[in-house]
């Protein structure tokens, strides 16, 4: 089997140039994997998605007894490559799924089926792609994020953009992780409902405590995956935050 490299697109956004490629992995049997690069670091593989797919699991699982019988409004912080989005789609109990990616180009990339969940997600009715700045809709003097109901509230959002709370993809997005941005954020989501965050790393004690200011019940999950690269095992952190 021939080796494949092949570069998607490339794109010039305001946060720099982001690139868009497949390739097969000769270490690895010639698994095909999709990655996203900005400017020259690497934002995302295909290779590692369990931590973004247990953003989903371990969100909307916090919910608990409480939202069994609910239909659930939910949102998703970052497209991606679509893997928490297409996650919380196995859900029976999502009704509608909001994605809120910046990046006109990450969204093109699922509408025109150039990446692997691209299809799956643009063809579940539950599934909208908004493109829009997650942290300017999170921080708005609104209490929802509906764009006919200022007030619509939500059940659970589940966010994964910053590689954590501490290292941000824009310097902008720091107001976000402090207990006046989470404050804002909590008025957006039903009591009871859930704030779910990805993290490379282990949070800070600070953000830790901001968390407690606002939500109740806060938990850190650590996911592990095995790293066929290191041939060790590799984690992120999946956090979760009840609204009081």
């Amino acid at each position: 089997m021939s080796l494949i490299f092949e570069e998607l697109d490339f794109q010039h956004t305001p946060l720099g140039e982001i690139s868009l490629r497949k390739r097969s992995e000769p270490r690895l049997e010639n698994k095909l994997i999709y990655e996203v690069k900005m400017n020259e670091e690497f934002l995302m593989s295909s290779l590692f998605v369990e931590a973004e797919v247990q953003l989903s699991h371990l969100g909307l699982a916090a919910l608990g007894d409480t939202f069994d019988d609910k239909s659930l409004d939910v949102i998703v912080g970052g497209l991606g490559l679509g893997y928490t989005a297409a996650a919380a789609l196995e859900h029976s109990s999502v009704a509608t799924l909001k994605v809120i990616d910046v990046m006109p180009p990450v969204i093109e990339w699922h509408e025109k089926g150039l990446v692997p969940l691209g299809e799956e997600l643009m063809a579940d009715s539950r599934c909208e792609l908004v493109l829009g700045d997650f942290f300017a809709i999170a921080s708005a003097d609104t209490r929802g994020f509906g764009k006919a109901n200022q007030d619509q509230k939500v059940d659970a959002v589940l966010l994964d953009i910053d590689h954590s709370p501490s290292f941000l993809l824009s310097p902008g997005n720091a107001s976000f992780y402090t207990s006046k941005g989470l404050s804002s954020l909590a008025n957006k989501i039903n009591q009871g409902g859930v704030f779910a965050l990805w993290s490379d790393v282990k949070a800070s004690d600070n953000f830790i405590q901001f968390l407690e200011s606002v939500f109740a019940d806060v938990r850190s999950h650590l996911v592990s995956f095995p790293n066929p690269y290191t041939q060790e095992t590799s984690s992120n952190y999946v956090y979760t935050a009840i609204v009081r």
